[in-house]
């Protein structure tokens, strides 16, 4: 731990605005006193984390390998394919590269 009760120069160093960076100074001294306060002032100026999102999977039907292999022939754009199956360009890809086919219009 540093001087400023585990905060290191470099952390404090990032706001190019004063008052905040007093206030991250005061609050690191409140911090080595053991104040409670100081360290739920100082949990709300740390950004909070975003929430990821679930991960949905579909599994491949039948006549969506169809619908791959139709496009893969027709040489339809990988953006375009992947907007109308509502599959991301990777898993297309992926699919296409398990079933032996090329995709997308230029290949």
């Amino acid at each position: 731990m540093d001087s400023f009760g585990g905060l290191r120069q470099s952390a404090l160093g990032r706001f190019s605005n004063g008052i905040r960076r007093s206030k991250l100074m005061k609050l690191a001294v409140q911090d080595i006193c053991g104040s409670k306060a100081a360290s739920r002032n100082k949990e709300r100026l740390v950004a909070k984390k975003t929430k990821k999102k679930a991960v949905v999977r579909r599994e491949y039907t039948k006549a969506d390998v169809k619908e791959l292999r139709t496009h893969s022939k027709a040489r339809t754009p990988v953006a375009k394919l992947a907007k109308l199956t509502r599959r991301s360009v990777g898993s297309l890809r992926q699919k296409a590269l398990k079933l032996g086919i090329g995709l997308g219009h230029q290949r």
